[in-house]
């Protein structure tokens, strides 16, 4: 039986997602992981030695090695033969929001479609949504969905965890500013104000006339306190003696790197 891959704690979402050579074309992705972009970050930019990266992230020495090992040689394929390099997935865990591991891949026909879901119905407060249900859509029609859970993490941890799942568009009810600021910076198109059936809301949307508000606003959750950014814990490692912080959606300075629970390497 293989053995279980313990999720990698990372500090926070990347600021960019995606880096191409210039011109029209390339000859392929190379899929970075965030678990590897963790160690890149952590080793290569604020030099840290591979110990305190393996302490930050919760693992082994063994573990980080293989990862870095891993993550310079992707980066070297696409530099030398000009690829495309897309972060993604990974074995990862922030608070306790799933990892992206968790979830299906989704092929690059597929597009990727998220609904704020509460009991079958579209969630009315994305700031503290409890599940999405994810909808892979192929030649305008859904091919499979998945419920995921997040445990109400709060706007900037959940818009991070949504590109992290490759997910393009949301659905949802009310939101705040910051959300959906949030959301703008990850690259998310956002479909606010939706009420009704979480299945409904996605068939209309998919045949073009699903009824939104782009000025619904979810004023309960539209401050950054700390129901909207959860303080549990502190980054272990190289970190510049950074405690606490919220999370956000793609600096490095200032996020918190929050605690997965797992035993495995």
């Amino acid at each position: 039986m293989p053995r279980h891959k313990r999720c990698r704690r990372i500090c926070g979402y990347p600021g960019y997602w995606s880096f191409a050579p210039e011109g029209t074309g390339y000859a392929d992705t190379v899929e970075f992981t965030l678990d590897e972009y963790e160690a890149i970050r952590l080793i290569d930019y604020r030099k840290s030695t591979q110990e305190e990266c393996a302490a930050a992230m919760g693992v082994s020495r063994a573990t980080i090695a293989n990862i870095y090992e891993n993550a310079r040689f992707k980066l070297a394929d696409a530099l030398i033969n000009g690829k495309r390099l897309r972060i993604t997935g990974g074995s990862y865990r922030i608070d306790t929001l799933p990892a992206a591991a968790d979830i299906r891949r989704k092929g690059e026909n597929i597009m990727r479609i998220a609904v704020t879901y509460e009991e079958g119905m579209v969630g009315q407060h994305f700031g503290r949504t409890e599940q999405f249900k994810l909808y892979d859509v192929e030649d305008g029609a859904i091919k499979s969905s998945q419920i995921i859970d997040t445990n109400g993490n709060g706007h900037g941890a959940l818009a991070g965890f949504l590109r992290a799942s490759e997910v393009e568009t949301l659905i949802c009810g009310g939101i705040g500013m910051g959300a959906r600021e949030a959301l703008k910076d990850v690259g998310i198109r956002l479909l606010p104000g939706v009420t009704g059936n979480a299945d409904e809301a996605v068939q209309s949307y998919l045949a073009g006339h699903l009824a939104y508000d782009p000025d619904s606003a979810c004023h309960h959750h539209d401050h950054a306190s700390g129901e909207e950014h959860g303080c549990h814990g502190h980054c272990h490692g190289h970190e510049e003696g950074h405690g606490c912080h919220h999370h956000g959606h793609g600096h490095e300075e200032g996020h918190g790197c929050h605690h997965g629970h797992s035993h495995e390497d």
